[in-house]
Formats: structure tokens, sequence, C-alpha cells
């Protein structure tokens, strides 16, 4: 893989009154990706390579890749393919990345989702509505133990794109 063909679409800084190991293990474990990621909870083997993988609450996978880079409490990188959408398994994978660095007596969380190809903003909408409501309940639980009761339906406009992709041709 490499990393310098992918260019972010979108970035995200949240500063979290937390350490830098805390955020990791926020970041690794399903005990905690289930509590702020709307269920999903995280299996990743924690090496170059490994497999990453975002299950629902329901068993089935909604994300799947491969990790990228794995340097505990600083980074984490890893390919991100959208399972559970038939059209989405179709698209080009993209690159999400967790930087974590110290900001005082807090934490700088950055997260960036880059792709290789020209996303439309349609289908960017998703993550653009989805990773604020995720960072903030992160934020949330490691701040007081407590998710944030988000509710969130995948924005109309990435459905009707979706739609467009299983229907018709595609251009990358």
């Amino acid at each position: 893989m490499r990393e310098a063909t992918f260019v972010p679409k979108t970035v995200y800084i949240t500063y979290i009154a937390a350490t830098r190991e805390r955020v990791w293990q926020a970041l690794t474990t399903p005990e905690f990706t289930q509590q702020y990621f709307f269920g999903r909870s995280i299996e990743i083997e924690p090496r170059l390579g490994g497999n990453f993988v975002l299950r629902m609450s329901d068993g089935r996978d909604d994300v799947k890749g491969k990790v990228v880079e794995w340097s505990p409490p600083r980074r984490l990188s890893v390919t991100w393919r959208v399972d559970w959408n038939e059209a989405m398994r179709t698209l080009p994978e993209c690159l999400v990345t967790y930087d974590i660095e110290q900001a005082g007596g807090a934490v700088k969380l950055t997260v960036s989702e880059a792709h290789q190809w020209d996303v439309p903003d349609d289908l960017l909408s998703g993550g653009r509505a989805g990773w604020p409501a995720i960072l903030s309940s992160l934020k949330s639980v490691l701040e007081t133990g407590k998710a944030l009761a988000i509710e969130l339906e995948p924005p109309k406009e990435m459905m009707v794109a979706l739609q467009r992709l299983a229907v018709g041709p595609r251009t990358r």
C-alpha cells in the first residue's frame, strides 16, 4: 500500500481530557467501541497487515480493512471498506488514520479519511455526518463515562448516490 497516494477528504480534530494510552485503548478495544461507535465492536490484529473489522451489534460486518500502521499510543491507520452496503463494497478502499498527540493536560485526536479517487461529496456525506457524532461520543465516554445518545440515519444524498452506483456505470 502506498499511503502517499491517498488524499485526505475529511479531517476532524477533538481535544479529550484523557491520556494517550486511554484514547488508544478506546480506539482499539471492543468494550470501548461498542459504547461510542453506535454499538459497533472493533476486531483488530495488533500488527502491520493485521485484519481490521468493525462489527455491528447484530454480528454483521460494517467495515473491513487491514492495519497499515500500528504505533501505540501514537498512531493507528487502517484501510477502510464499508461492507454493509453492496454498492459501497465495490468502491475503492479509503484510509482512516487516528493521530494521538499530547496537548498539555489533554490529548489532541486527529482523524482523517483519505481516498485515492475523487469521491463525490454526496458519498462523503455519510462520514461527514458520522465522524463528528462518533468522536463527540468517544470524548464523552472518556471524560464522563457515558456515551452520547445520538441517532443518525445515513444521509439521503449518500443513499441516492449509492443507488445510482448500484444501477449505473461507475468511474473512478
